[in-house]
């Protein structure tokens, strides 16, 4: 009976395929998702963007704009394989959404437009996936668009992203005359009838005589690739004896999950066409939980490192990596489950708090829908009802044997607005829910500014920031007023110097002492703070060195220049003194705090700017006036390109400088322009901006 168990559950987790859709905004990726849920018979129809009647893009906000703003999950059934899927958003100010979805991820499909090939984001979401090492295949989407190019397409996955592409289909035509695809491993030409919406197959034949020549020159180079990377292939291949096409199939499938190669496949998910055939690849060809490595995690309250299997007889462990406010059951809680099973009700461990928790109710999600489940097993990606101190990142498991999961990490956000309640009675009711959005969202953060007596949202764009604010407006009935745009600038040092900070108190009876020395030098920029701690010989106690540590980090939450996080500096902690009775960890904190503001006056501060990587498309006739613009904007231009009578500018824009660009753009080319941003690095602010801004602030001071 343990073994026909054992053998149910190794098949039920060889066969899940827990994957998501990632892309550049416009790619079509919810599109191609809507396609595959009609064609799992998830869906009676496929739903349309601008018909606003999508499944996954379920929001009010989503259906209006026809953009994916929060990542959807859902479930479906192809060919005896169970796959999760994840539809992510492509606008890079909702990044955050597809960094938490790929951690929880074993695969992805990136979607490419067969015209623009990889664009900006396309290359954001990649670096994600490469963070995550998570196998990848390319569909590329719209092969029905006028433009469309396959092959240019496939040439930008290497030329930006320096990946290792290898189609294993092939497009039968482009544009209005794209009627199916030749699989290339089971040499068959799939077709679909022209002017069919529904999508389904037409026909597959063997490959017609006119594209065996082409078909044959990409299968050579198929086999040729897979051989490079799979020593098992290549045995087969230097045997000289005749292979089926299974074992090219097992060989592609080895080298995608190794990451060695991305497959290639096409279509055109508005027409319908070729997403049964991905789907097929999607079984075929992305890892299984049993495929991917082992998660492993820190030892609670220790420091060795634990692997969990996914296997239902390890112990319980979770990542929780998604959390949401639904007006009807309360706060959900998505979580992956990557070793053992729980049932409804048990009780769990999480390990970042140190509080014991109760599951309540499971629910298998279906974009907003949710459908209730007994239990969860390993491979399982569902969400809770129940967990009141569970948030995003948290790992849940068994009490019995705890483990710490690695975190999600999110990047910071670079644009703040003030605001402020419409009605003043409301503004309990108005933070209430700026904490609910901040709960959901770990790129939204509320701040209050003592000087000005403000609220400040921070987030990673303008369209983040509007989002939010309508969705509290809509949501959960709170109204505010907004101020404008405010960037958020870093500081840091540009050189080595040396301080020391001396808290000395005297006031009858005990009294308080803390002294600390420290060096302080620049790093790199995006390497952050590190601490160094050179004590020798006692000069401060080991038991004040974490409070020194945490006046450092204290001091560094606001430069001398404007008041905003110093970054990427480096402090060693060299000397000290202390005294017996007046010591305190306070002392030692504050201590701490004074020597680094000292340190970074005289490390000769800078302020830094976020620096937004831009891509404009526009006509042609438009390129003088766009540039123009752009140079106005202190923008440098690296590269200029054109498809036919459109010009791509590509170019590096400071943040502050880009507020209310998309209307400027649609004035100065009525409307035919389109361009999408996301942030690139931190720079230097000019000395002559940075003057301007502390003398404007030390006249709101005043």
């Amino acid at each position: 009976m343990v073994i026909t168990e054992n053998k149910l559950m190794t098949n039920k987790l060889r066969n899940t395929r827990n994957m998501g859709f990632i892309a550049h905004i416009d790619a079509g990726k919810t599109s191609v998702s809507e396609c595959v849920l009609f064609y799992t018979g998830r869906t009676h129809k496929a739903g349309n963007i601008d018909d606003g009647n999508t499944v996954l893009d379920w929001m009010v906000q989503e259906k209006e704009r026809g953009v994916t703003i929060v990542s959807a999950a859902t479930s479906c059934q192809w060919n005896g394989f169970d796959i999760n899927i994840i539809d992510t958003p492509g606008h890079v100010d909702f990044t955050a959404e597809v960094e938490r979805s790929l951690r929880v991820l074993d695969g992805a499909i990136v979607v490419l437009d067969s015209v623009a090939g990889v664009q900006p984001q396309s290359e954001t979401v990649w670096r994600q996936a490469n963070k995550y090492n998570v196998p990848r295949m390319v569909f590329i989407n719209k092969m029905d668009k006028i433009g469309a190019d396959f092959d240019k397409a496939t040439q930008t996955l290497i030329d930006r992203l320096s990946a290792n592409p290898i189609p294993i289909q092939i497009p039968i035509g482009t544009e209005d005359k794209f009627e199916g695809i030749i699989d290339l491993v089971e040499q068959k030409a799939i077709y679909y009838k022209i002017g069919d919406e529904i999508g389904h197959i037409d026909k597959t034949t063997d490959i017609p005589e006119d594209l065996k020549a082409k078909a044959e020159e990409y299968r050579s180079n198929l086999i040729e690739k897979v051989a490079e990377n799979d020593e098992e292939f290549l045995d087969i291949i230097f045997s000289g004896e005749e292979f089926e096409n299974e074992k090219l199939k097992n060989a592609i499938r080895r080298v995608t999950i190794s990451n060695t190669i991305i497959p290639v496949m096409c279509g055109t998910a508005l027409k319908r066409k070729a997403i049964q055939p991905m789907l097929d690849a999607i079984g075929d060809y992305l890892p299984s939980p049993l495929d991917v490595p082992s998660v492993s995690g820190k030892e609670y309250r220790g420091e060795s490192n634990q692997i969990r299997k996914a296997d239902d007889n390890e112990p319980f462990s979770a990542l929780a990596f998604k959390t949401v406010s639904d007006p009807y059951i309360g706060r959900l809680i998505y979580f992956r489950v990557y070793s053992g099973s729980i049932n409804a009700g048990a009780g769990v461990l999480n390990t970042i708090t140190g509080k014991k928790e109760r599951m309540g109710r499971i629910v298998k999600m279906h974009a907003a829908d949710r459908e209730e489940i007994k239990s969860v097993s390993a491979g399982d990606i569902a969400a809770a009802v129940g967990l009141k101190d569970t948030s995003t990142g948290h790992t849940i498991c068994d009490e019995n044997q705890p483990i710490i999961l690695e975190k999600i990490t999110f990047p910071e956000p670079v644009v703040s607005v003030s605001v402020e309640p419409k009605l003043q009675s409301e503004k309990d009711k108005l933070q209430e829910a700026l904490l609910k959005m901040a709960e959901e969202d770990p790129t939204f953060i509320v701040s209050y500014n003592d000087e000005t007596a403000q609220t400040l949202i921070s987030g990673m764009g303008e369209f983040h920031l509007e989002i939010i604010v309508d969705r509290m407006k809509r949501e959960l009935n709170v109204e505010c007023n907004t101020g404008k745009p405010q960037v958020a600038y870093r500081e840091t040092i540009t050189s080595n110097s040396h301080a020391e900070g001396k808290f000395i108190r005297q006031s009858g009876g005990r009294g308080q002492y803390g002294h600390c020395v420290l060096e302080v030098e620049p790093r790199k920029s995006g390497e952050g703070f590190e601490f160094v701690d050179s004590i020798k010989g006692g000069s401060i106690p080991r038991e004040y060195i974490p409070a020194v540590r945490k006046g450092i980090i204290e001091g560094l939450t606001s430069g001398n220049l404007l008041g905003y996080p110093v970054v990427d500096i480096k402090v060693n902690l060299i000397d000290g003194s202390f005294h017996d009775v007046d010591s305190s960890e306070v002392a030692f904190t504050i201590a701490g705090s004074m020597a680094v503001k000292d340190a970074i006056k005289k490390g000769n501060p800078i302020a830094l700017e976020p620096i937004m990587k831009i891509e404009v498309t526009t006509p042609g006739d438009f390129l003088g006036e766009v540039i123009g613009d752009l140079n106005r904007r202190r923008g440098q231009v690296s590269e200029t390109t054109s498809i036919t009578d459109t010009q791509i500018i590509k170019a590096s824009v400071p943040l502050g400088e880009s507020f209310g660009y998309a209307n400027t753009l649609r004035s100065l080319t009525q409307g035919r322009a389109s361009f999408s941003m996301e942030f690139e690095r931190y720079d230097e602010l000019p000395k002559s901006i940075l003057k301007d801004k502390m003398e404007n602030q030390g006249t709101k001071n005043d």
